[in-house]
């Protein structure tokens, strides 16, 4: 009975060991490609900020096809497609990929245009609130009031956007939080760009006080 019952444990967990090895190894893969999309994405996001529009948009091309591969691994087992990981991959490639095409002008991406999860999108797109007002404020300090205005106007629709989406944390992958976050970020941009044009329209009423 006893060499009966081994023989058909064996049986059994045979193919689950196997199972298993590859769970793993899926599993390390996916986090050594997370903390390589997190660290191409940042570097995306600072060579748009420096200007270097080439270099950073080969830095998301590359973040993507890590993205991609990162979806192969963790596709063949679902509960390795929603850790906090692969969330947060997912979360910085779609911030770069946000960033990138609301400072360039370009339409905004799709989560599908992505490849990422929607909860992961959504709080992605949240912190391209953050990534715009470093913008704006540098494009207060060159005084150009008019493109600060401009880009203020980008996140406060962004910010709304987000306010619509009214479902639980576990859904939305803590979303509230981010829309917290950059509420806070929105109004203390929107007061740097409101005293940036007081003062220029104060230089400009001047300035054609002393042409009179």
């Amino acid at each position: 009975m006893g060499e009966a019952l081994n023989g058909s444990l064996e049986a059994v967990c045979a193919p689950l060991r196997r199972e298993f090895e590859e769970r793993n190894a899926a599993r390390e893969a996916a986090l050594s490609l997370s903390r390589e999309i997190i660290r191409t994405s940042a570097n995306t996001i600072r060579n748009i900020h420096r200007g270097e529009v080439e270099a950073a948009n080969k830095l998301l091309a590359q973040a993507e096809s890590l993205v991609r591969r990162m979806r192969g691994e963790t596709g063949r087992f679902l509960d390795l497609s929603y850790p906090g990981y692969v969330h947060d991959a997912q979360k910085e490639y779609t911030e770069a990929a946000c960033t990138v095409a609301t400072l360039l002008g370009n339409p905004l991406p799709s989560p599908t245009d992505l490849g990422v999860e929607s909860p992961a999108y959504l709080n992605g797109l949240g912190e391209t609130v953050g990534e715009l007002r470093r913008y704006i404020l540098d494009r207060i300090r060159a005084g150009d009031a008019a493109e600060a205005e401009a880009k203020l106007a980008i996140a406060d629709e962004i910010h709304y956007a987000l306010t619509q989406f009214d479902y639980p944390e576990g859904v939305t992958g803590g979303l509230r939080r981010t829309a917290d976050a950059m509420r806070g970020i929105l109004e203390r941009t929107r007061g740097d760009v409101t005293t940036a044009l007081c003062q220029h329209r104060l230089e400009v009423a001047l300035s054609a006080r002393e042409g009179a």
